[in-house]
């Protein structure tokens, strides 16, 4: 199929991008990589009058260290972020996470900001911004504003943007000392969207104590969640405390808390729970295990 007709926009600038969004209004729809939004146009499972294209403002793309977290702009591609340095040191849970995104090609054009502001449940990079409390910049003709990202996502591919906003960058917080982190998810094939999975990071003290924990669930509810079970049980305990079954029971009582686990043609709400709580188990174990690992 081909998508319906529609009127094509290429701005130069956020300021022009933001100013024809307020001029269409509900009839505009942002286009920056097109991985998830082409093929629902070509399918015609959606429609906008006007598409307003911002893959080529200059501003929106690029990473930087700034005050003590990673800002990328929001046309900056999967793969550009999945190879950069400052990225790896600073928060290598999206460098491990990046892999996992539906294959090179996709990696290559689709972008962190529309990944992120398309708010699929089984979203990888949406995940580490709810694990790691990362802030969402967006930018209207009527101002610029910050969104934390466990108010960003609101529903089934819905978000707390308003129709006339961009999403322009996002901030993620740099961990250091002794810290781990981990990825686990679970497909039918590799690139397919994740059936259920996990991202998490563990930060120890001297004494082999979690002093810190984020962890982020994909695939197991209309929206990324934020494991906050898994969290609370983690923090105050030891290294050695949650060895041998210890991860396995704390994600199987995070995947009790979670209400309304979707079921569908990938399998039953119990089937998607269960291999859930082995994602989340294996996450956090390795994350343990490379924290305490660090002097």
């Amino acid at each position: 199929m081909k998508a319906a007709p529609f009127a094509y926009h290429r701005p130069e600038s956020v300021k022009e991008a933001a100013d024809m969004l307020a001029e269409f209004g509900d009839d505009a729809k942002v286009l920056a990589g097109g991985q998830s939004l082409v093929p629902m146009l070509a399918m015609r499972l959606t429609h906008f009058d006007n598409l307003i294209d911002i893959s080529r403002v200059g501003e929106l793309c690029g990473i930087d260290l700034d005050d003590g977290a990673v800002r990328i702009g929001a046309t900056t591609s999967h793969a550009l972020v999945g190879m950069d340095d400052e990225v790896a040191d600073s928060v290598p849970l999206l460098t491990m996470a990046t892999p996992h995104i539906g294959h090179f090609q996709i990696r290559t054009r689709g972008t962190l900001g529309g990944a992120i502001a398309h708010a699929d449940p089984a979203a990888e990079y949406a995940a580490v911004a709810l694990a790691l409390d990362a802030d969402m910049e967006a930018h209207s003709s009527r101002g610029a504003r910050t969104i934390p990202a466990a108010e960003f996502f609101t529903g089934l591919w819905e978000t707390s943007l308003a129709s006339d906003e961009i999403l322009t960058a996002a901030r993620f917080p740099a961990w250091d000392g002794r810290s781990g982190f981990a990825v686990h998810e679970f497909a039918r094939r590799h690139g397919d969207f994740a059936i259920a999975g996990a991202v998490a990071a563990v930060q120890v003290d001297a004494d082999d104590r979690v002093s810190r924990c984020g962890v982020g669930l994909l695939g197991l509810g209309s929206t990324p969640l934020r494991g906050t079970t898994a969290e609370d049980a983690l923090v105050g305990q030891t290294v050695s405390d949650l060895g041998g079954d210890a991860a396995l029971e704390i994600a199987r009582s995070t995947m009790a808390a979670i209400e309304d686990i979707p079921a569908d043609l990938q399998g039953s709400s119990a089937y998607r729970a269960r291999v859930g709580a082995t994602m989340l188990a294996r996450a956090l174990s390795e994350a343990l295990a490379a924290a305490s690992e660090k002097e």
